[in-house]
């Protein structure tokens, strides 16, 4: 499933990155802890977290991930903005909290 799909299906809003939503979304990764996210996420993942600063797209593009999807309404700040359109890193914004914002995705990436 493409990450432009996700977004359609969800309602998310498109912060950056609108030049690499056609990327294929393989699976999901939920969490704040950065190491653990880079420890244990996978290439093709769409994350989802609370944080907002640039470090979120270092990771993302060190992991390869499809996208990153920003919970409770939360902005990323003007740096991390930057950071994702100069590594064409896309960011989504829901305001879903995270328990019901996977279920969603995970829903559906199942019913591919």
């Amino acid at each position: 499933m493409k990450v432009k799909t996700i977004a359609e299906n969800l309602g998310l809003k498109v912060v950056c990155g609108s030049n690499a939503l056609d990327r294929d979304v393989t699976g999901g990764y939920t969490g704040d802890l950065l190491s653990d996210v880079m420890a244990n996420s996978k290439e093709g993942t769409i994350w989802i977290t609370r944080q907002v600063h640039q470090n979120i797209v270092a990771v993302a593009s060190l992991k390869e991930h499809a996208a990153i999807i920003l919970i409770n309404d939360s902005q990323p700040t003007q740096e991390t903005l930057e950071k994702a359109e100069t590594e064409s890193v896309p960011i989504l914004v829901s305001n879903l909290p995270a328990f019901e914002l996977s279920g969603k995705v995970f829903n559906l990436l199942s019913c591919r």
